[in-house]
């Protein structure tokens, strides 16, 4: 079988080594525009169990990613000056250029050679392959080339985004929400290397157009945030990596596949980055088409079993996401809280976690929570 990959993020890269690992006869391609040290932001975030998915399919790549991890066990929150810590929330990250690399050594191990700096401008150039993996993000040039056949839509967030990096360390995943004379910001900081955190910095429209961000360069925005955030940063600078301000995107396909086209990773659906899933989706999915591919005789049944298996799954994840993201929409009114009424709310935020699991989950937060909340009931007349 013929295969070209199209893509070189995480998602493009595990499904090339996978299947070659698994099948040394394929014949695979993988083609990706930009070069193979080039990246888009700094650190990547995964839940607790991040990589144990991969565990029982390929322990040898869990063992050349962990390593390279930060983890911590617990998430702070910065408020007014205060903070609270809500423990049993692990996550671990690592920085998405050290995943990439890794990722980069394991495919060419199994003889396949990604062709970096190579832009596809028609899908015309992929006549003649059976399987064509569309792993080419956001902004999927096989998505929009058949987005009627993919059903495919693209909306976006309000909030503004620019993702930056710092020498800072944080040694949770971390947030710190601020309100200033023009409007409120939050950023989001953790952890992804020895001396490197990543710093997410967020606000809404109404504050973006209130500072003129619009009118502002990379510089002069990364200079505003700096000031805004220096009792955070600690005398640190912000570091820029394509740091300009985003709207995130929502991605989503009803249908998965097309004929012999597939997609797989951010060219088929978005997660939002407050809940830390896109590259773990990716990895996932990679594992799921390889299986079906295996399972069924011919490419449209295996591309039928992929959809069919890993749709419900994402659509469930996809819901939280979508759910966590209107929280933040509307983070500056969240901030009118008290401390733990505020991060109450927040770690709730996705529906999926209820006061029985928080309980179990972060015993240590609840009774403190629970306590403010008797206490308040306590003090009314």
């Amino acid at each position: 079988m013929r295969i070209a990959v199209i893509g070189g993020g995480p998602g493009g890269l595990y499904f090339a080594y996978l299947w070659k690992k698994r099948h040394p006869d394929a014949d695979i391609e993988l083609f990706e525009q930009n070069a193979a040290d080039a990246t888009w932001g700094f650190g990547v975030v995964f839940s607790e169990q991040a990589l144990e998915f991969l565990r029982a399919d390929d322990p040898d790549t869990v063992d050349a990613i962990a390593p390279r991890m930060e983890s911590w066990k617990n998430i702070t929150l910065n408020l007014r000056g205060e903070s609270v810590e809500i423990d049993g929330v692990g996550f671990s990250s690592i920085g998405r250029l050290e995943l990439l690399t890794i990722l980069q050594q394991r495919v060419r191990a199994t003889g396949v050679a990604p062709q970096y700096d190579t832009t596809i401008r028609s899908m015309d150039r992929f006549a003649g392959y059976d399987l064509i993996v569309a792993a080419d993000g956001l902004n999927s040039l096989v998505r929009r080339t058949f987005e009627a056949e993919f059903g495919a839509s693209v909306s976006y967030s309000a909030n503004k985004f620019a993702w930056y990096g710092t020498a800072k360390r944080f040694e949770t995943l971390s947030q710190t929400f601020i309100e200033t004379e023009l409007g409120a910001f939050n950023a989001h900081h953790y952890l992804y290397a020895p001396g490197m955190s990543t710093f997410l910095v967020e606000c809404d429209p109404a504050t973006w157009r209130r500072y003129g961000f619009a009118d502002k360069t990379v510089e002069e925005s990364k200079s505003i945030c700096e000031r805004i955030f220096a009792s955070t940063l600690g005398g640190h600078s912000l570091l820029s990596n394509k740091s300009v301000w985003r709207n995130f995107p929502w991605i989503w396909n009803e249908r998965w596949w097309s004929g012999n086209r597939v997609l797989l990773g951010d060219a088929l659906h978005s997660a939002h980055f407050s809940i830390g899933s896109g590259t773990r989706l990716a990895i996932e999915a990679a594992i799921a088409l390889a299986k079906a591919l295996e399972a069924e005789a011919d490419i449209p049944a295996a591309l039928a079993r992929y959809q069919t298996e890993r749709k419900p799954i994402v659509q469930k994840l996809v819901t939280a996401a979508r759910t966590s993201a209107d929280w933040y929409e509307k983070f500056p009114e969240h901030m009118k809280l008290d401390l733990m009424d505020f991060a109450y709310s927040y770690i709730t935020r996705s529906g999926r976690i209820d006061d029985a699991r928080l309980r179990a989950m972060s015993p240590a937060f609840m009774a403190r929570y629970e306590a403010s909340r008797h206490q308040q009931s306590g003090s009314k007349p």
